[in-house]
């Protein structure tokens, strides 16, 4: 441990810190298009492809499932070879999987390269984040992280908008165009990431103090050095295995858990909302422009969400997302049948109010590993809570038709209830402790921050 009392955590945010947050952004951003998409494009595919009910869910689903092998890949990879190789990498492949979604004549096919873009999303969760995680000083890491997933939003509601347009525009062959459209933000984000340099713990873990010691002073000033990171060079490793046992394995349980009671109901809703306003008999411009409104309350509540997420903690934040959130999805399966404006209300409320689990998706997997595992950790968070979110999307069009559209709601319901739950047992805070304070599992970290025990009974 180093003995410097001064920390790059401590550091002001500078022009590095903010570039590499906008570059960053392009991963999650590209997640949030090219999974929201698919919902826009879906009532045009059905028609083109002449899918079934079975079809149109493993379509849907088939990003979800790439995301799931992709994230503990990526995550494994990023962890053993650093987070600048696949930096590149993945958006390369999103790109390309993306356009060759404009020549798929088959409903194989098409579920083929989605199921491709899925790895590639997937593999992009542990590398952006672990690396951003890793530089940013902790003032400013739970709000900029937290950034990452209002991208997200960003990302699916500029999807509604550019697939609504070129629904209009392309004719019978739109839905291609709008698959294909990822191209352009993708080529946008590849350009911009060129050139960013490796974490300096990455390096540190792997011994390489040069190298890491030449990065510090790049991005920090040549008066910082590694004594100034806050960060064990020595000492016994942290395996990939510790992911499943001890401390750690209580903490995976937890993240996987929360992450999954928060986007298990989005992803469904997000990639069904036309079909879900439909049912609850919004059509015609009601159903196109309710989609698009809700897309923007999504990203409304992350907005409100990082910006309060210091002020709130990460604990008191999570607790009171699902709780509300899940309370308002209640009253859309008790009033399926109210009026346009009071759906759009309460389908917005849901929006807003999820807003507090959905920043936490990057900032606590990234808190709460140290940096041997991770992007592991991350990755494979990301891998295990997409499998509820896959069996989510495929099952709402069948539930939709089989149990109608109150049950569907108060099962999305549940599910957030759950996620409360299991939040108020387990979310630990860590909003004032530096990086490897809050991945501690004993020493500063027990003392400064509640444990898992210790908030256990604690709101």
């Amino acid at each position: 441990m180093t003995t410097s009392k001064r920390s790059v955590e401590d550091a002001p945010l500078n022009a590095f810190h903010r570039k590499l947050t906008v570059y960053s952004a392009g991963g999650p951003f590209l997640d949030g298009y090219v999974l929201s998409i698919i919902g826009v494009a879906m009532l045009q595919i059905t028609n083109a492809l002449q899918l079934s009910a079975f079809w149109e869910g493993l379509i849907a689903a088939s990003a979800l499932i790439g995301v799931f092998l992709g994230g503990f890949i990526g995550g494994w990879f990023t962890d053993k070879y650093g987070r600048k190789v696949l930096y590149l990498v993945d958006l390369i492949a999103i790109v390309g999987f993306s356009v060759a979604q404009f020549w798929v004549e088959s409903a194989w096919a098409l579920f083929a390269w989605r199921l491709l873009i899925g790895v590639a999303v997937g593999a992009d969760y542990p590398i952006a984040t672990s690396l951003l995680a890793e530089f940013l000083p902790r003032k400013q890491r739970g709000p900029l992280l937290a950034a990452m997933v209002l991208m997200w939003f960003a990302g699916a509601a500029v999807a509604y908008v550019v697939g609504e347009l070129l629904l209009r525009v392309g004719g019978d062959d739109g839905w291609r165009w709008v698959l294909a459209s990822a191209l352009v933000p993708g080529a946008l984000f590849l350009i911009a990431r060129s050139g960013t340099p490796e974490s300096p713990r990455w390096l540190l873990s792997k011994g390489r103090k040069a190298e890491a010691d030449a990065v510090i002073k790049k991005v920090y000033g040549p008066d910082y050095s590694i004594a100034d990171l806050p960060e064990q060079s020595s000492g016994k490793p942290v395996s990939l295995w510790s992911l499943f046992h001890s401390g750690y394995g209580k903490r995976m349980a937890f993240v996987t858990l929360f992450w999954t009671c928060a986007i298990v109901p989005l992803f469904a809703i997000y990639a069904f909302a036309p079909k879900v306003l439909q049912a609850l008999k919004l059509t015609g411009d009601w159903a196109a422009y309710g989609s698009i409104a809700i897309t923007f309350l999504f990203t409304l509540g992350c907005l409100l969400a990082t910006l309060l997420i210091n002020r709130l903690g990460r604990r008191k934040m999570l607790i009171h997302s699902f709780l509300w959130s899940g309370l308002s999805l209640v009253l859309l399966g008790v009033f399926p049948d109210a009026s346009p404006t009071t759906v759009l209300i309460l389908f917005g409320a849901y929006a807003v109010l999820i807003g507090g689990a959905q920043v936490l998706e990057y900032v606590y997997p990234n808190e709460l590993f140290p940096t041997e595992i991770r992007a592991s950790a991350v990755g494979l968070a990301t891998s295990l809570s997409r499998i509820g979110a896959a069996v989510g999307t495929y099952l709402v069009p069948i539930s939709l038709a089989s149990y109608g559209v109150a049950n569907t709601m108060f099962a999305a319901a549940l599910i957030s209830l759950f996620g409360a739950l299991i939040s108020w047992w387990l979310a630990p805070e860590t909003s004032k402790l530096d990086l490897q304070q809050a991945a501690a599992l004993g020493g500063q970290a027990a003392t400064t921050s509640p444990t898992y025990k210790s908030v256990a009974r604690k709101a």
